[in-house]
């Protein structure tokens, strides 16, 4: 490994992102578990439709999702700046002003989203057989939302101070809720849609609890004080949180303008796309949450003023994704449409699925590449670029979406999206060799 001190230094760090990253990735895989679930099971007992319909709402949560784990993305690496260098006084204070904003922010978010529901799904073209059934779904799952605000500032703050168990076990315990009040709700009491989005929203209350519960016991630096809410912390996690979150916000608004593109190829493409999202969803997760893990421990290695060691983890990290991407797409493109055939979809469904699986998972590698540049440049810092190539890149895909439609049909967002991936490598490495550059003009 270029620049490395040391046999010993590189299986240090191997093992300290790996023991960082798995809590990650699991945890992550969980929470797709929510929608899996709600899926599975609704797909399997009330048929296509329903599957549908609980797919047409996805972006439109996702809108509110991406905005929360945009921000606390930011706030994670200021956590984990402020633990790297010894300022752990300003931790509790960071965490509290934004569990009280997120916590009435999105509660009043929320409220618009139940009340807007209709329009939006108008908005989003959604087809005319899952309307109704979409709307229900919609209106409810928005009212877990100040709960998953909540959560993720904790999360951020756990994973910051280098303790990425608890989100695990939170996910865990809320996974297995949701799971079983799924069955119980949808396949006992026959309420439909509806009651898969009751599971979900008293899941995310479960986890919420479970992780207050567990930080207020494990962690004297997590914890919520009204006391410690600061005016200064507002503008530190503004300036850390702020620009993810817009890169975030508008991925998720360019997302609607796709669902919307989506939605025109009829309710089998739809069915089809979005439980092939749901299953790539969880596929990512080893590579998102291994950037994750390259972001915070670099940005603890910045913060105590190790550069040298925050470079390391970057190498390192760089060549764990390349060993996790080619595995994700050797196992993907022979078996990603048996697993869309779980959800209860017709045959049309499945084929359309695993021809978007062929598609896409080839160029894995290059979102991981390109996902591990922006985890170590996100650690040192470099926050507002990072958001800027990420709208670019949306930019990008939504274009080239309409260009493909032509040629390539419904597997257009596929291809759209792989292009997206290249560009988003270019401008990442482009920034990561601006700065190499930049910190060896200033040494001479």
């Amino acid at each position: 490994m270029r620049g490395m001190g040391n046999q010993s230094e590189f299986r240090t760090i191997v093992a300290t992102l790996t023991k960082f990253s798995l809590p990650l990735i699991f945890s992550g895989i969980l929470q797709q578990l929510y929608s899996w679930a709600d899926a599975f099971i609704v797909g399997n007992v009330e048929g296509e439709t329903a599957l549908a319909a609980i797919g047409s709402t996805s972006t439109a949560v996702n809108f509110y999702l991406t905005a929360i784990t945009g921000f606390t993305l930011g706030l994670s690496v200021l956590f984990a700046q402020k633990f790297g260098s010894r300022q752990t006084g300003a931790i509790p204070q960071i965490l509290s002003t934004f569990t009280a904003l997120f916590a009435g922010l999105f509660t009043v978010l929320a409220g618009v989203g139940i009340l807007l529901a209709s329009p939006l799904l108008r908005l989003l073209n959604t087809t005319p057989d899952t309307m109704e059934l979409a709307r229900q779904y919609l209106q409810v799952v928005f009212l877990g939302v100040p709960f998953l605000a909540v959560y993720n500032v904790y999360s951020a703050a756990l994973r910051g101070v280098g303790d990425s168990r608890a989100p695990f076990w939170s996910v865990l315990i809320s996974s297995l809720v949701n799971i079983v009040l799924d069955i119980l709700f949808v396949a006992a009491f026959s309420w439909g849609v509806a009651g898969a989005a009751v599971a979900t929203v008293l899941s995310q209350v479960v986890m919420t609890v479970f992780i207050i519960g567990y930080s207020n016991k494990r962690h004297e630096l997590v914890r919520f004080s009204p006391r410690s809410v600061s005016a200064n912390a507002l503008r530190q996690g503004a300036r850390f949180g702020l620009p993810p979150m817009i890169q975030s916000s508008v991925s998720s608004f360019g997302s609607l303008i796709l669902q919307n593109f989506m939605n025109s190829f009829g309710t089998q493409t739809v069915a089809a796309i979005t439980t092939a999202y749901r299953v790539d969803s969880i596929v990512m997760l080893p590579i998102i949450n291994l950037g994750s893990g390259i972001s915070t421990i670099v940005a603890q290695n910045y913060g105590a003023g190790d550069n040298r060691r925050a470079k390391h983890t970057f190498y390192v990290g760089a060549g764990l994704m390349t060993a996790v991407s080619l595995i994700l797409t050797a196992l993907v493109i022979p078996f990603g449409g048996v697993v869309i055939g779980l959800f209860g979809v017709g045959q049309t469904a499945i084929a359309i699925g695993q021809e978007f699986f062929r598609g896409i998972a080839s160029f894995y590698l290059v979102f991981g590449l390109a996902t591990a540049v922006r985890g170590y440049l996100e650690g040192l810092g470099d926050m507002f670029y990072s958001g800027l190539a990420g709208i670019l890149s949306l930019v990008v895909r939504i274009v080239f979406s309409y260009l493909f439609r032509g040629p390539f049909g419904n597997m257009a967002i596929a291809y759209a999206e792989a292009v997206c991936w290249g560009v988003l490598l270019v401008l990442y490495l482009g920034r990561l060799a601006y700065k190499t550059h930049a910190r060896k003009a200033a040494k001479h």
